[in-house]
């Protein structure tokens, strides 16, 4: 029975959370066979854990919690893989297209610059890019929140300095 009854939360997390666990990929790995590697990593991650879940916290900040823990190692694990064997990437194989409007060229660029983060700094911008509180942030990350609060600031002023530079 209780086998039964993580199946279905297991089931009705990812049916309803799917997207958290595609914002996290998306934000930790640019090609998309690494993305689909982690994503599984994830399940089965949330798989071996469901049955722990504490219904006093937020399922999406436990979700969160699981979903930036494996990613981070993740990245750790292929980042020394891909130092070893880098390829072209998709920017240098990709045309640029003109028609692109401003606000999307710079949504790509924002993109681009949190992907080159550090794996907690780019953490903290996911979640602070869905809105989350500083408290929430805190919580998932197992910071403090003046630590959250400072650490955005300096991330954001990096960020403006980063499309200053381009202006110039």
């Amino acid at each position: 029975m209780k086998k039964q009854k993580d199946k279905l939360l297991f089931e009705s997390i990812l049916e309803q959370h799917k997207g958290i666990l595609f914002k996290v990929a998306r934000a930790y790995c640019a090609d998309e066979e690494d993305r689909q590697d982690l994503i599984q990593e994830m399940m089965i991650q949330i798989w071996q854990s469901v049955h722990k879940y504490n219904d006093q916290y937020k399922i999406s900040t436990w979700l969160y919690r699981i979903s930036l823990n494996v990613a981070i190692s993740f990245y750790r694990k292929n980042s020394a893989r891909v130092r070893k064997y880098t390829g072209l990437n998709e920017q240098l194989t990709e045309m640029p297209i003109d028609d692109k409007s401003e606000n999307e060229r710079r949504l790509n660029l924002l993109e681009q610059f949190i992907s080159e983060l550090k794996e907690i700094d780019k953490a903290l911008m996911i979640l602070y890019l869905e809105d989350k509180s500083h408290a929430e942030i805190a919580e998932i990350l197992g910071i403090s929140v003046s630590n959250t609060g400072t650490k955005i600031s300096r991330i954001k002023e990096q960020l403006k300095i980063r499309f200053s530079k381009l202006k110039s």
